[in-house]
């Protein structure tokens, strides 16, 4: 049997080592947040499909109050590389029982969900819980425009509670990815109306540009 030249191998293996050293696996992104973060996630899913793998928390994230209840149990015990959150939007929003409007929004004479600081130690229990369970990086994307005739939100609020959120993730030292601005661009093209916080298709498709960009310079 004629004796294998060890050269001869180690040169067959190089192309493998090499493809090895350059292959990367994907990073597993967990994106968190309410309808608005449902839009877009699809559009981050293709434009990162080659270098991560992006999920969405099951369902709607809704408020704060949400969030502490359900925030452990959507991070699970995947090792996550990034963990993207955002709650704002149901935070600030006002209802009343008898709101005709649909989800009983009332800005003149409903409660509000959590004020803003309820809001603020809710968000900092969120924060230090999912530290507690995973190593993810975190990232925090502000809350996206409110327009004047929206039924159970005030327009200025978005951007108290911005405020808010940010001194909140400054504390623990977590990314915020600023879309306030660019949001209130992308809704007066391509938003659903003066009444409604959400967007149309396209209005989804910049939103997920937006975040995609961001995610990518973390990956």
């Amino acid at each position: 049997m004629r004796k294998i030249n060890k050269l001869h191998v180690f040169m067959l293996l190089i192309p493998l080592l090499i493809f090895c050293g350059f292959s990367k696996k994907k990073s597993k992104i967990l994106i968190i947040g309410d309808s608005i973060s449902i839009g877009y996630t699809p559009f981050v899913k293709e434009n990162l499909k080659n270098k991560a793998i992006v999920k969405h928390n099951p369902g709607n994230a809704q408020h704060t109050g949400t969030g502490l209840q359900k925030i452990k149990e959507w991070v699970g015990t995947e090792n996550w590389d990034i963990i993207q959150i955002n709650w704002g939007l149901w935070d600030l929003c006002y209802r009343h029982n008898d709101a005709k409007v649909y989800g009983n929004r009332d800005k003149i004479n409903g409660t509000i969900t959590f004020s803003l600081d309820d809001y603020a130690k809710n968000l900092e229990k969120i924060v230090q819980s999912i530290k507690q369970v995973s190593n993810a990086k975190l990232i925090f994307v502000t809350t996206s425009y409110v327009p004047k005739n929206e039924a159970g939100r005030f327009r200025k609020d978005a951007q108290k509670y911005n405020k808010v959120a940010k001194r909140i993730m400054k504390k623990y030292n977590v990314k915020v990815n600023d879309i306030y601005k660019k949001s209130k661009a992308i809704h007066k093209k391509y938003g659903k109306g003066e009444d409604d916080v959400h967007y149309q298709e396209k209005g989804y498709m910049a939103l997920g540009k937006i975040i995609s960009n961001f995610l990518v310079k973390e990956i």
